[in-house]
């Protein structure tokens, strides 16, 4: 079932038992019968769904800004902010996009410590007033354009630990964060917070301790200034899949470590700038075999697997590589590419030794090598799962390649339950009892109401029940934390 989503995007229902795989096979039968085998991507908005009730189980104190760079499907966007998430944006373009899609300046953190003088104009155009320094220079570009920014000084920590390291490039380090605390005092500006980034797929979850405790000590040199510090961000490095670093044993670190430094009652509100976390596993990338060649082998030593074929190696080229889609083969050389047939394979079919080629002019475009598959035909599928993470946000148009389309699927319950709206409601939760005519001050008599309900438990449609004098259309945010929910 095809329904339209909000602000005119296309999602698909899955109703009746439809899986994922049901519609991609449907997808690929309906583009093969048009001999238009262009690479797609499935977005399951059912994974971002969990991944957000996992996170606010177990960082019940940290609310997370999702990062926009790592990718932009509106849809994802959408539900995210539906669900009461922040949003980490790095340019005039990701603020532009967010706000397009109805977040509201305040749930929006410009988190680049560098930014172009007329980007920080636009934000202050449109109301973003929290963002990120690291030198002094930003801080003499932010007095010019957005004197009245509230700023969170960005720290270097060690991310040793990570597969991208970021504090190369980005963070002040403890010996400087004085005299950037200073210069901002005399520029009269006001710094509200410390944020870090331990860089992207950190192995080791004690490198969040270390930080948070670093960023205890710039709270004290603030504080020291005057100034009322109130934020802490402790960034990304979160991963999509326990596949490298298992989230709950992260979690149990963070939890712990900001109950020693920054406990409840320091009145400190905690975000995090997560992305591949959110939306990794979500996407799954299916690409066509365009080409493929044959390179006999002058050697036989390939005999030992009596299983595989070891005459040959095969090549295949796909509509989709390292300029397109699959770019992490260059920028994450670690994260493993595991693409699998989406034809049925039979036990007797041998596997060859095989490069998988992008489709591009260069050679560069490689997505894998030495990799054992059975012999694949022009015109078969391939399928990547864990796809959804720095994907689609940093593909190029290099040979003007068209981009992958991509079709959003979320399960009839997830739609029904989450995100089709609903309509006087009252909750059965300790401190909301019998019918409620007002909530927050919005009076329930008026039409297309949004309300938020701020809470430090978890609600869900089924917490409420009916309750209305005459019909209305109500959207309902229910955000579970226990502070203010605005920068």
């Amino acid at each position: 079932m095809h329904v339209s989503f909000p602000m005119d995007q296309d999602i698909e229902i899955l109703e009746n038992g439809e899986t994922v795989r049901d519609f991609i096979d449907c997808k690929i039968k309906e583009l093969d019968s048009v001999e238009n085998q262009q690479p797609f991507f499935v977005a399951n908005l059912d994974c971002v769904l969990k991944a957000h009730l996992r996170w606010t189980k177990n960082l019940p104190r940290v609310k997370p800004f999702y990062a926009v760079k790592c990718n932009y499907t509106p849809t994802v966007i959408s539900m995210l902010s539906a669900l009461g998430t922040g949003f980490d944006c790095a340019s005039k373009g990701e603020i532009q996009l967010a706000l397009s899609l109805g977040v509201t300046p305040d749930k929006i953190i410009y988190a680049n410590p560098t930014k172009p003088s007329y980007h920080i104009k636009y934000a202050a155009s449109q109301g973003v007033d929290t963002m990120t320094f690291d030198n002094e220079e930003e801080l003499l570009k932010i007095s010019s354009f957005h004197a009245q920014a509230n700023l969170v000084l960005r720290i270097a920590v060690d991310d040793s630990k990570s597969t991208l390291k970021l504090s190369t490039k980005f963070g002040a380090t403890l010996s400087s964060a004085g005299k950037l605390l200073e210069r901002a005092a005399q520029l009269g500006l006001q710094v509200i917070g410390v944020s870090f980034h331990v860089g992207c797929l950190c192995t080791d979850s004690l490198t969040f301790k270390r930080a948070i405790a670093d960023s205890w000590h710039v709270f004290d040199m603030a504080k020291s200034l005057g100034f009322k510090m109130s934020l802490l961000d402790i960034g990304g490095g979160f991963t999509g899949t326990d596949r490298f670093v298992n989230f709950d044993e992260f979690s149990e670190v963070i939890n712990e470590a900001l109950d020693e430094f920054f406990p409840s009652e320091s009145g400190v509100r905690i975000i995090a700038e997560p992305g591949r976390y959110f939306v990794e596993s979500a996407f799954t990338l299916a690409v066509n075999v365009i080409a493929k060649r044959t390179i006999m082998n002058e050697t036989e030593e390939n005999c030992d697997n009596a299983e595989s074929g070891p005459d040959r190696t095969m090549e295949y080229y796909i509509n989709d590589g390292v300029y397109g889609s699959i770019s992490s083969v260059l920028n994450f050389p670690e994260a493993t590419i595991e693409p699998y047939l989406h034809r049925a394979v039979g036990s007797s079919e041998l596997k060859y030794k095989s490069v998988i080629w992008g489709p591009t002019c260069d050679s560069i475009d490689k997505v894998l090598e030495n990799y054992w598959i059975p012999e694949l035909r022009v015109g078969d599928w391939l399928l990547m799962d864990n796809a959804g993470a720095y994907t689609l946000s940093i593909c190029s148009d290099f040979n003007n390649f068209e981009r992958p389309l991509i079709y959003s699927l979320v399960s009839a319950d997830t739609y029904n339950r989450f995100m089709h709206g609903s309509k006087y409601l009252q909750t059965n939760k300790e401190g909301h009892s019998g019918p409620i005519t007002t909530i927050n001050g919005s009076d329930f008599t008026q039409d297309n109401l949004q309300v938020t309900f701020y809470t430090d438990c978890s609600l869900t449609k089924q917490d409420f029940l009916w309750s209305a004098s005459q019909p209305v259309t109500v959207r309902f945010n229910i955000v579970t934390h226990q502070q203010d929910d605005t920068l």
